[in-house]
């Protein structure tokens, strides 16, 4: 985004926009950017920057604009569908209607309709989101029908022509590869086939964000740490599962970017834009063109997963870069972004983000489980879960997105499924660390929350199922030897993904101990009788 290539005067989200609102009677007009958006730099210039309309916006309306990456809190509950979000509001904050990307034909016409609608409804006009009315998620029991629905999804949506889940445009979903590695492999590996042939960036490393096309064609090419992090685990599980060297090299090639084009020094850049007409340059044209601009901002949620991704391969290949880079995201991130357990968004110079977001609880929370396992440092870990249980646990036992505010729809809970199902699932594998089932329970009362809802769930949250299954019972290798030791090394490579493995462990004197919901199935003293034990489990 180029807020100097519009002619709109925006405000900030905040008290002082509002009260113009409200003063003045007129509508707002958020605009929910990224930095990293090609559309919404498109559509500055192409349609903020017309004088006509800016002049039509400026008197007509109240004009705010809001970076979705530093508000996810605004952003949850005001995205249509993409960046930009165009979105008309009532003064008190309500829906009026929105768009995402509009040119200048488009959004004069949006215009004249929301005048009209204000002018002859005014607050009655608006609406609040249906997740947002019905906020108090649908709870349920846990039972086998939550996977094998999963699994009914999974055959039902997969292309079996082209690879991936859909039949218009492709996303990874590598939460949903995941998920398919031990329960439909061929559906895995094909799409994970697909993506590193039409999504990775061969010359600069890094994975494009989508493919516009069924076939993988038409790729938009912004590049996401938080994406690019999770393609990282997705595809050295499949290195893990499969022994598939394409895959260890798709996921080692894209560490490399993260840790040089997105690294600012001290932990992970946010992203990096997609300007098309760089991307399909020759590479000894790109050489000499200007890069598409990185947003340096170190987000702790991105970090998170970037660490954990980073560890992850770590723990299949004892990759000596991904271990580094890991750990001194992860110092810096816990040093300047988590105080007494509550974790904040990010710093940039005297500015401070919002804190105590779901988000970013469960994703630092999930590196610091990971790093537990991986290299046997805990960090805060049982601080920042504690405070996450302590202040943003809802009765029915699903968590806030953050505590909630008084400005628009932020004054309206919302229970996002997916970073609870993160935070539950991340949870479970700190209740085997610890050996506390306090933590246990309170994964399942947040899986359980969402129960009644479970067969309307499709595969996007695949990872809901996945942690339902763990829930009934979960498997841990105890290793009595600290971590990077052979045998706890040996645990790493052979553990399925949902299984935890806790190193150091008391009383077991430089063995190993496999358990499946606190039953012990076997011991071993070595390498070799660790994985004759798991092997002849299997």
């Amino acid at each position: 985004m180029n807020d100097d290539a519009t002619k709109v005067e925006w405000n900030e989200w905040g008290e002082r926009a509002f009260d113009v609102a409200q003063q003045t009677g007129k509508p707002l007009l958020l605009s929910l950017v990224t930095s990293w958006s090609a559309d919404c730099n498109a559509m500055d210039a192409a349609t903020y920057g017309e004088p006509r309309i800016a002049a039509n916006v400026n008197d007509g309306f109240v004009p705010v604009r809001v970076d979705a990456d530093r508000n996810p809190q605004i952003r949850e509950r005001y995205n249509m569908g993409g960046f930009p979000s165009t979105v008309f509001l009532t003064p008190q904050g309500r829906v009026l209607t929105g768009a995402t990307f509009l040119g200048s034909e488009g959004f004069r016409g949006i215009l004249d309709k929301v005048r009209e609608t204000w002018d002859a409804k005014g607050e009655d006009a608006g609406s609040v989101p249906r997740a947002l009315r019905d906020a108090k998620p649908p709870g349920g029991a846990i039972d086998d029908r939550i996977e094998e629905h999963m699994v009914e999804q999974l055959l039902a949506a997969y292309d079996d022509e082209f690879g991936g889940w859909g039949s218009d445009m492709k996303f990874p979903l590598p939460r949903t590869i995941e998920f398919a590695l031990v329960r439909a492999r061929d559906q895995a590996t094909r799409t994970l086939d697909a993506i590193q042939t039409h999504l990775l960036d061969t010359y600069g490393g890094g994975f494009y964000r989508y493919a516009r096309n069924r076939n993988w064609g038409g790729p938009v090419r912004e590049k996401l740490t938080e994406e690019n992090a999770a393609l990282v685990r997705a595809f050295a599980r499949g290195y893990r599962y499969t022994g598939d060297e394409s895959y260890r090299n798709s996921a080692e090639d894209t560490i490399e970017y993260l840790t040089t084009d997105l690294w600012t020094g001290d932990a992970f850049a946010a992203s990096q834009g997609g300007n098309e007409g760089y991307y399909t340059l020759e590479p000894t044209e790109r050489e000499e063109a200007d890069a598409p601009p990185i947003d340096e901002t170190v987000f702790a949620d991105r970090n998170g997963l970037a660490v954990d991704a980073l560890l992850t391969f770590a723990a299949y290949t004892d990759d000596e870069r991904a271990t580094r880079y890991a750990e001194r995201a992860r110092d810096h991130v816990v040093d300047e972004l988590v105080d007494g357990g509550e974790v904040t968004h990010y710093r940039d110079g005297d500015e401070s983000g919002p804190s105590g977001l779901l988000v970013d609880q469960a994703h630092v929370l999930s590196a610091l489980t990971t790093s537990w396992q991986v290299r046997g440092e805990a960090g805060p870990a049982r601080e920042i879960a504690d405070w996450t249980i302590e202040n943003l646990r809802h009765e029915s036992g699903a968590f806030y997105d953050g505590q909630t505010g008084e400005l628009g729809l932020l004054d309206s809970p919302l229970f996002p499924l997916d970073t609870s199902v993160e935070l539950a699932d991340t949870l479970l594998d700190l209740a085997v660390l610890t050996g506390e089932d306090h933590y246990r329970n309170v994964a399942h009362d947040a899986i359980a929350a969402f129960g009644n809802a479970a067969d309307r769930m499709g595969i996007e949250v695949a990872h809901y199922a996945a942690t339902a299954a763990r829930l009934r019972a979960p498997e841990a290798i105890e290793v009595g030897t600290p971590a990077g030791t052979d045998l706890h090394r040996a645990a790493l490579r052979l553990a399925d993904h949902d299984t935890v493995v806790v190193p150091d462990a008391a009383g077991l004197e430089d063995t190993a101990r496999h358990q499946t919901d606190g039953t012990v199935t076997g011991t071993a003293d070595s390498p070799a009788a660790l994985e004759e034990l798991l092997t002849s489990e299997t």
